[in-house]
């Protein structure tokens, strides 16, 4: 069983790419308020998902078009395994040692006429951009046409589109793991260190048009594990360890952020059984 608490940051290096498209607006990179870049939390543990499925394990949550059984649907992939005559008791205990994604997420399993919660003790933030990003927007053209046409230009209106991308971005992820919910759900230390391996390597085999091989990498992996399940500090002064160059303007460049560490922080929180690893993306 999992008997430390662990908090996790991760830094994501975004070039010309759209990190998270928003469907409501066109599909431009999600920002917030501050015009910071924005990646869902949602996205991201559909990509952690992803990398869990690539490196053999169990998934619920399987993304349309990696389906590895016949299930078409969740309820499906539910009914295969559990009835109505279930009990909640023994459809939470099976779930969790079925699905890696459940025992880590968690899951509401709202199926045969049952609305089961597992609370899972994986959170993960929305990843934020360290500063505003500049967004830039393509106007783009098909060769053929997807449609007949029907005006004597003899093109159709599906040749024409706009593609968004981020100019440049270092994007931060933040995340914990609680050790009471992992006694509850049966997520071990072994499943924390496939976690940290797909967080290492979050970006392989997620290329697609919107983000070209090489245009989103991680760049570092700040591990910390505490020396029991409470945590030797909270995780909001975990993540305040962070700190990168805020003077310098216009950053093209990761090493141009200087991201580090607090080191006074850090070792006053170390002192207290605090152990830190970081590590580099692939």
């Amino acid at each position: 069983m999992l008997e430390q608490k662990i908090d996790f940051m991760v830094t994501i290096e975004v070039r010309e790419a759209n990190a998270n498209g928003d469907p409501l607006s066109g599909n431009m990179p999600r920002t917030n308020a501050n015009n910071q870049g924005i990646i869902s939390d949602v996205a991201i543990k559909r990509k952690i998902r992803n990398r869990m499925q690539d490196m053999g394990h169990s998934i619920f949550v399987q993304a349309n078009d990696r389906i590895e059984d016949e299930f078409k649907s969740l309820e499906k992939r539910f009914s295969n395994h559990f009835t109505a005559k279930t009990p909640d008791s023994e459809i939470e205990e099976l779930s969790n040692k079925l699905w890696l994604d459940v025992r880590s997420f968690g899951q509401v399993f709202t199926y045969l006429k049952k609305s089961i919660g597992v609370r899972g003790p994986v959170s993960i933030s929305m990843a934020k951009s360290l500063e505003p990003i500049v967004i830039s927007s393509l106007q783009i053209t098909r060769s053929t046409n997807g449609m007949e046409a029907k005006n004597e230009s003899g093109r159709s209106s599906d040749t024409m589109g706009t593609k968004h991308f981020v100019d440049y971005g270092v994007y931060v992820v933040k995340g914990s793991i609680n050790a009471y919910f992992a006694e509850k759900t049966g997520f071990t230390a072994e499943d924390a260190e496939v976690l940290k391996e797909t967080l290492i390597t979050l970006f392989e085999n997620d290329a697609s048009s919107a983000r070209p091989e090489g245009s989103m990498r991680v760049r570092e992996v700040f591990w910390f594990t505490h020396s029991n399940k409470l945590g030797n500090v909270s995780s909001a002064r975990i993540f305040d360890l962070l700190e990168f160059d805020k003077e310098k303007q216009d950053k093209s460049s990761y090493e141009e952020y200087a991201i580090g560490l607090k080191q006074k922080e850090l070792a006053e929180f170390q002192a207290k059984g605090l152990k830190v690893e970081i590590l580099e993306g692939l």
